[in-house]
């Protein structure tokens, strides 16, 4: 079992979140994760920087800790022959510690280009191309693609690691298991069900394919003051709740605080461990390795405790984790 850290580029800026991923190489995580956003969650989260300049810095700044988009959506704001070179070219900076994942994505962050939201099994027949564009460009073909969504004209990746960098997939039913089970090499989801895992792995084997990373992520609310970690989980994270298909949908910040807005601390406490205990967290986070999780990234909530919980939290709760989870 693998433990991360987020990079949420919708909560902190740049600058920060860089030192925030140095600081998170130092108290040990594995690996760090950074969200690919034009826009925030809800205004109250403030930021949204650009994931790929902030993860080349990131390369930069760390040495160890292996590097993931979660996720990135490679199919409207961004041509999968751009995302390729983007990765190709991370995937060089860091020296091979870099993972590209991919998803369908979020209306909120896509609609900024101007093009219409597809219904789901669009997008989905468009992330099956753009999959199909990024492994032959990594894998360094000289690319003519003519599909029913995208079109490459000689596309080739001039700076490219020495190993092909891998793909994983955001995945939630039955029907994106069994169309990108068998095109990727690790699954991404956020939700601790080890029927999506079992799913996965039946799929994959029917295809020839071999066992492959579980990464999921979990949010958390560390703050030495239970009250004040509720309250700020409420102000910045009430939007979790809605699940993939209201969140993929909406199309505005004002749009999720309309939907959020019966949404009371209580309940948010209720799906995110908010306060100083340690314990709890761990628990939370065991849904994950006992569904069969492979990787399990942790999202702090709020910019301001972010400093306190890495010099503070993280060490400790690592070790709690590690102590937990099998083979840790």
């Amino acid at each position: 079992m693998r433990f991360g850290y987020t990079l949420m580029t919708e909560q902190s800026g740049p600058r920060e979140l860089v030192r925030h991923a140095v600081d998170a190489e130092r108290v040990g995580f594995d690996f760090e994760v950074s969200s690919d956003h034009y826009f925030p969650w809800l205004d109250e989260q403030g930021h949204a920087s650009y994931a790929w300049a902030v993860l080349g810095a990131v390369a930069q700044a760390t040495s160890r800790v292996e590097l993931m988009t979660y996720v990135t959506c490679p199919t409207i704001r961004y041509h999968p022959v751009v995302v390729a070179q983007k990765a190709a070219t991370l995937g060089v900076l860091s020296e091979g510690r870099f993972l590209l994942n991919l998803g369908a994505g979020e209306n909120l962050n896509e609609h900024v280009v101007g093009e219409r939201w597809p219904a789901v099994v669009e997008r989905h027949d468009m992330l099956e191309e753009a999959v199909e564009i990024i492994r032959l460009l990594l894998d360094g073909e000289r690319l003519n693609f003519d599909g029913q969504h995208f079109r490459a004209d000689q596309a080739y990746l001039w700076d490219r690691p020495e190993e092909p960098v891998e793909i994983g997939v955001a995945v939630s039913g039955a029907v994106s298991i069994e169309r990108f089970a068998p095109l990727a090499d690790h699954l991404v989801t956020t939700e601790p069900e080890a029927s999506i895992l079992e799913k996965w792995d039946a799929v994959r084997e029917e295809h020839g394919e071999g066992a492959s990373r579980k990464i999921g992520q979990i949010p958390i609310c560390w703050d030495t003051d239970a009250e004040a970690a509720k309250e700020r989980a409420h102000e910045q994270f009430r939007w979790f709740g809605g699940g993939w298909k209201v969140n993929a949908d909406l199309p505005t910040t004002e749009a999720f605080a309309g939907a959020s807005q019966f949404v009371r601390p209580d309940d948010v406490a209720e799906s995110i461990p908010c306060g100083p205990d340690l314990d709890a967290i761990v628990e939370a986070a065991s849904a994950f390795w006992e569904a069969g999780f492979t990787d399990l990234a942790l999202v702090q909530v709020g910019e301001e405790k972010q400093q306190e919980f890495l010099d503070q939290a993280a060490g400790p709760l690592l070790e709690r984790l590690r102590a937990a989870a099998p083979d840790s």
